[in-house]
Protein backbone atom coordinates (compact mmCIF):
# COMPACT_ATOMS: atom_id res chain seq x y z
CA UNK A 1 0.00 0.00 0.00
CA UNK A 2 1.38 3.71 -0.71
CA UNK A 3 2.30 5.95 2.02
CA UNK A 4 0.58 9.39 2.27
CA UNK A 5 2.80 12.40 0.83
CA UNK A 6 5.05 13.97 3.63
CA UNK A 7 4.05 17.49 2.79
CA UNK A 8 6.11 20.92 2.58
CA UNK A 9 5.19 24.32 1.02
CA UNK A 10 8.17 26.00 -0.67
CA UNK A 11 7.94 29.61 -1.74
CA UNK A 12 9.84 31.76 -3.51
CA UNK A 13 10.17 35.71 -3.59
CA UNK A 14 12.18 38.33 -5.79
CA UNK A 15 12.67 40.28 -8.73
CA UNK A 16 11.82 38.18 -11.71
CA UNK A 17 15.02 36.82 -13.70
CA UNK A 18 15.49 33.59 -15.90
CA UNK A 19 15.52 30.07 -14.89
CA UNK A 20 14.24 30.57 -11.33
CA UNK A 21 11.38 27.53 -12.20
CA UNK A 22 13.90 25.64 -14.09
CA UNK A 23 16.78 25.68 -11.04
CA UNK A 24 14.08 24.68 -7.97
CA UNK A 25 12.66 22.10 -10.13
CA UNK A 26 16.08 20.29 -11.40
CA UNK A 27 17.12 20.82 -7.65
CA UNK A 28 13.82 18.96 -6.29
CA UNK A 29 13.87 16.24 -9.10
CA UNK A 30 17.56 15.22 -8.27
CA UNK A 31 16.62 14.93 -4.78
CA UNK A 32 13.37 12.97 -5.43
CA UNK A 33 11.16 15.62 -4.47
CA UNK A 34 7.75 15.42 -6.09
CA UNK A 35 5.64 18.78 -7.08
CA UNK A 36 2.27 18.21 -6.07
CA UNK A 37 0.91 21.47 -6.78
CA UNK A 38 2.78 24.77 -8.16
CA UNK A 39 0.88 28.56 -8.66
CA UNK A 40 3.70 31.53 -9.86
CA UNK A 41 2.81 34.73 -10.90
CA UNK A 42 5.10 38.00 -12.53
CA UNK A 43 3.51 41.21 -10.91
CA UNK A 44 5.58 44.81 -12.02
CA UNK A 45 8.54 42.73 -12.45
CA UNK A 46 8.76 40.59 -9.15
CA UNK A 47 8.23 36.89 -9.45
CA UNK A 48 5.70 34.89 -6.74
CA UNK A 49 6.01 31.19 -6.66
CA UNK A 50 4.30 28.48 -3.75
CA UNK A 51 4.84 24.56 -4.82
CA UNK A 52 3.41 22.17 -2.43
CA UNK A 53 5.98 19.25 -2.66
CA UNK A 54 6.11 15.77 -0.88
CA UNK A 55 9.49 15.17 0.75
CA UNK A 56 8.42 11.37 1.69
CA UNK A 57 11.19 9.61 -0.41
CA UNK A 58 13.51 12.72 -0.11
CA UNK A 59 17.45 11.55 -0.14
CA UNK A 60 18.57 14.42 1.54
CA UNK A 61 17.50 15.76 5.39
CA UNK A 62 15.27 18.41 5.26
CA UNK A 63 17.44 20.76 6.94
CA UNK A 64 19.74 20.17 3.90
CA UNK A 65 17.11 20.94 1.69
CA UNK A 66 16.49 23.96 3.01
CA UNK A 67 19.95 25.58 3.05
CA UNK A 68 20.39 24.48 -0.63
CA UNK A 69 17.04 25.99 -1.81
CA UNK A 70 18.69 29.12 0.30
CA UNK A 71 22.04 29.07 -1.13
CA UNK A 72 19.70 28.84 -4.66
CA UNK A 73 17.99 31.82 -4.10
CA UNK A 74 20.94 33.44 -2.97
CA UNK A 75 22.98 32.64 -6.48
CA UNK A 76 19.14 33.56 -8.43
CA UNK A 77 18.44 36.74 -5.83
CA UNK A 78 15.68 35.52 -4.96
CA UNK A 79 14.64 34.48 -1.21
CA UNK A 80 13.41 30.58 -0.86
CA UNK A 81 12.07 28.98 1.89
CA UNK A 82 10.90 25.79 2.86
CA UNK A 83 8.67 25.16 5.85
CA UNK A 84 6.74 21.61 6.32
CA UNK A 85 3.09 21.50 5.97
CA UNK A 86 1.91 21.27 9.45
CA UNK A 87 4.33 24.28 10.35
CA UNK A 88 3.31 26.85 7.48
CA UNK A 89 -0.54 26.08 8.07
CA UNK A 90 0.17 26.71 11.62
CA UNK A 91 2.18 29.76 11.13
CA UNK A 92 -0.80 31.29 8.60
CA UNK A 93 -3.77 30.82 10.66
CA UNK A 94 -6.36 33.47 10.78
Amino acid sequence: MEQAAEKAIITVVGKDTIGIIAKVSAYLSENHVNILDISQTIVSGFFNMMMIVDVRVMEKSFTDCQKDLDEIGAQLGVSIKCQREEIFEKMHRI
